[in-house]
């Protein structure tokens, strides 16, 4: 790259330096582990009032950027050009990054001065210990994609002697900008429909849904979309579904769409399949044409494609510019966090070391303390008070009849607690202030939920909440749960379980309606979206995926579905 330099009007003139039912539990598993939201966002870095290191002239400044492990450890991510005599640099070097919803991205910023001497070598090339500190910032990404301009200032702080104690000077401030990459708001929407299915039911016709994935070079086909299950129905015609055009990679990519019949065990039939790009989907709806479904057969050691008479039509095909999730996080909206925790009999003894409510003297996190640190540090970010309500059921108060709701705070007149931290020394007196007891009763906590989110339409909808419900067994009032959820699929409302300890969850699994099928009450409605996410703490413990990526990755998705059916909610940007 040669000499990376630029003066600082160079800088304020640039613009921008398989088998039919083997894969399906492992199709679930991504869509449920992996969500369906990501967006690539544009990072873009300014400076005032940096120190001047400089005898004769101003600093040259370079800002090299970080990113946090858990561990602590830094690992370099970009550096920036080397901006000449200014101590108020605009950077033109940009710094792209995917943005997860479901993680809590810590970013390091360093600024040093660069000596005339190496004003010649590559930035790459350069090293730290051979330039002068300017300052250090740090910042999480949720802070920058919140703020209503996306623009966070920095503090850049300088300590004489790392090794001493005592408060940092102020060495100027650093402005990180983020621009959401416009691919991710080209949204299209497609409704599609199929006719003359085959019959793969015996006493009944099949039960259709389709699966759309991203056809890759290496791999297998990436799952990007699936629609809803339609009972008996061998002329499906499915309700609209949208896909960013982030998500295919482009218009021209190949889709793999596959149409499957449902069965409630999650291996399900493939009935056929069509692969198709967006481009050719799209001349498909404007030529009123349909595509043959085939599928895959195996003639001795010849792999051909079996032509079906059932074809798939694409009723409507339109392209638009969509809000994303980001959007209406910038424009105002906000996710305020709730938890419910589980204080029931089976639990153990919370003085005994065998109990999920052990409170260890070595500080080692319970199960229950891991649940609400581990999701309440992620959602934190989006709620601008910062108090949550935090309940208990399944105890009995002091001198009071058992409870399916109580303030865990012991207040009898607000459930609210001060930050993630407030959750936690309330879970912590609770423990000492009621018996355990039960039965485990899901549905006045998250009746209480609804409540709460039914008064955000009055309030100008701009807040969504998610209630976090950590159990250790299987819910008792399992129907006037489901009736609870349906009524509450209306609201602005996700609702997050995690399952902890040895039981079997297997009944829990109904509730989250990953597998096709939406909840139905006892009437017979059924839920308008999908709004609860299940997780076992146990199953999530033994393999690579943490806990809370496993259980925030919809959310995006479920906020999304509720936005965009209001039209009266618009994000003010």
């Amino acid at each position: 790259m040669g000499n990376c330099c630029s003066d600082v009007a160079g800088g304020r003139a640039a613009v921008g330096g398989s088998g039919a039912a083997a894969g399906n539990d492992a199709v679930d598993h991504f869509l449920k582990s992996r969500g369906m939201y990501s967006s690539q966002m544009e990072l873009s870095f300014s400076a005032t009032n940096l120190r001047d290191r400089d005898v004769l002239s101003k600093s040259d400044p370079i800002l090299i950027g970080y990113t946090k492990g858990k561990d602590g450890t830094l690992a370099e991510v970009f550096r920036t050009e080397v901006v000449l005599n200014s101590l108020n640099p605009t950077w033109i070097t940009k710094h792209v990054i995917t943005f997860q919803f479901e993680a809590v991205q810590t970013l390091v910023f360093h600024a040093y001065d660069v000596d005339t001497q190496f004003h010649n070598i590559d930035v790459k090339m350069l090293k730290l210990e051979e330039l002068q500190f300017l300052g250090e910032a740090s910042c999480v990404l949720s802070e920058v994609v919140t703020r209503p301009s996306r623009s966070l200032t920095l503090d850049l702080l300088f300590r004489e002697d790392p090794t001493m104690s005592g408060n940092p000077r102020h060495c100027g401030q650093l402005i990180v900008h983020a621009e959401e990459c416009i691919s991710s708001k080209s949204t299209v929407e497609m409704v599609l429909r199929c006719s003359d299915l085959e019959h793969k039911d015996l006493f009944s016709k099949s039960d259709p849904f389709l699966l759309i994935s991203k056809i890759v070079e290496v791999g297998l086909p990436i799952p990007v979309c699936k629609t809803e299950v339609l009972k008996n129905d061998h002329n499906p015609v499915w309700k609209p579904i949208y896909l960013s055009i982030q998500q295919v990679g482009s218009k021209e990519n190949p889709l793999m769409i596959e149409c499957f019949n449902f069965n409630s065990s999650g291996k399900h039939d493939l009935i056929g399949k069509v692969k198709k790009s967006l481009v050719e989907l799209e001349k498909l709806h404007s030529n009123g044409e349909g595509e043959n479904l085939f599928l895959p057969t195996t003639v001795g050691h010849n792999h051909q494609n079996k032509v079906l008479k059932s074809q798939l039509f694409v009723d409507k095909f339109s392209q638009s510019s969509q809000w994303t999730f980001l959007d209406y996080l910038a424009g105002g909206c906000e996710l305020n966090f709730m938890v419910a925790v589980d204080f029931t009999a089976s639990n153990g003894n919370p003085r005994l070391p065998d109990s999920l409510h052990y409170l260890d003297p070595s500080g080692r996190l319970n199960a229950y303390q891991r649940a609400i640190l581990e999701v309440g540090e992620v959602l934190k970010f989006y709620d601008s008070d910062k108090r949550f309500p935090a309940w208990g059921f399944g105890a009995r108060p002091i001198d009071g009849p058992v409870s399916h709701c109580f303030n865990l705070n012991g207040s009898n007149n607000h459930s609210e607690v001060d930050g993630i931290q407030g959750i936690m020394t309330a879970y912590t007196s609770a423990l000492y202030n009621v018996s355990l007891a039960g039965p485990t009763l899901f549905g006045p906590v998250i009746s209480n939920a609804a409540l709460i989110a039914s008064q955000s339409p009055a309030n100008g909808g701009k807040k969504y909440f998610v209630l976090l419900i950590i159990t250790d067994g299987v819910v008792t009032d399992l129907q006037e749960t489901k009736d609870a959820i349906v009524k509450a699929s209306d609201l602005p409302l996700s609702i997050l379980i995690v399952g902890v300890g040895g039981a079997d969850f297997k009944e829990m699994e109904i509730l989250d309606a990953d597998k096709g099928e939406r909840l139905e009450s006892s009437s017979g409605r059924v839920a308008s979206r999908d709004i609860v996410q299940f997780m076992s703490f146990r199953d999530v413990q033994s393999g690579e995926i943490a806990v809370v990526q496993a259980l925030l990755a919809e959310l995006p998705t479920q906020f999304l579905s509720y936005m965009r059916s209001r039209e009266d909610i618009q994000p003010n940007i």
